[in-house]
């Protein structure tokens, strides 16, 4: 009876260190994606009102948890009876995620043009901001709907030849760092003007320790924002250019020669300069077709 209980906790903590040791490859594969989505959620859920912007970020967080719950049980399924799926998926999500960087990289290069309207003022009553506020967290809960669904399936990609108990605590850990840690910090970032406000108004004194503090956090806020976008589309290219190079052979070995993190961001870039071309004729065919 004691070997047996002996035997069950020996087998618990190996199946635990499996799972510590695939939750760091699973950790990695994911990282560049979590760095695109703190700086999506940074800017997400920042431009609120002060008193407000916690509350959002809480309503943002509840309906991370919520897109977590629903989109976790779908991929283990998928995992368990079709996992041919799970690369199809990969596959899409890295077509989508070449997309998107590409297209970072184009409108930084070749900004679109927008229409010139001058900024109008507008008095809005208290339930018309609320109703405006619902619909910004809306967004942001549909924008990390799509995050988490890379996440999910990258960390899962990670783990696909583990046993399917080792994926469930894998992948589900990294669910939910992606949710609690993500949105941790993004809570640091939103507050931390309004952090260095409170330090350069600590004391009467002028230019003391805590106003070069509190002015440097305030002056660094719209920095932090604008280059963790930049390592965020740096992050994309070279998760895109990773998630093509493991799951085509062809591909995978082929510049051995070459640092793996060069091939990865060159081939997430041609792949997305590909993608931003075609979406781009495609939407001018639509518009030739409507017409």
């Amino acid at each position: 009876m004691a070997s047996g209980f002996f035997a069950l906790l020996d087998d618990i903590a190996a199946l635990m260190d499996d799972v510590s040791v695939m939750t760091k490859v699973a950790g990695k594969k994911t990282a560049g994606l979590l760095g695109d989505d703190l700086a999506v959620n940074a800017e997400k859920a920042s431009g609120f009102m002060s008193s407000r912007e916690l509350p959002v970020l809480w309503a943002i967080t509840k309906g991370s948890l919520l897109n977590k719950a629903i989109i976790l049980p779908v991929a283990f399924l998928l995992s368990a009876f079709v996992p041919t799926a799970i690369t199809i998926i990969l596959l899409i999500g890295g077509l989508y995620l070449a997309y998107e960087g590409a297209e970072k990289i184009y409108e930084y290069f070749f900004p679109h043009a927008h229409p010139s309207e001058k900024p109008v003022l507008e008095e809005l009553t208290k339930e018309e901001a609320l109703e405006r506020e619902k619909e910004k967290i809306k967004s942001a809960i549909l924008t990390d709907f799509i995050l988490s669904i890379e996440i999910v399936i990258i960390a899962l990609g990670a783990v696909s030849q583990e046993i399917l108990s080792t994926q469930i605590i894998v992948v589900t850990i990294i669910a939910l760092i992606a949710t609690v840690g993500v949105y941790g910090v993004v809570a640091l970032i939103v507050r931390m003007d309004e952090f260095g406000a409170k330090l350069i108004n600590l004391n009467e004194q002028e230019d003391s320790f805590s106003d070069k503090v509190g002015k440097f956090l305030v002056r660094a806020l719209p920095w932090v924002i604008k280059s963790l976008s930049v390592i965020g589309t740096i992050a994309l290219m070279l998760v895109s250019g990773g998630i093509f190079t493991h799951s085509i052979h062809f591909l995978d070995g082929l510049f051995e020669s070459i640092p793996s993190i060069i091939v990865e961001f060159v081939i997430g870039l041609v792949v997305g300069i590909i993608m931003v071309l075609l979406v781009n004729l495609g939407k001018k065919i639509w518009k030739a077709v409507r017409k």
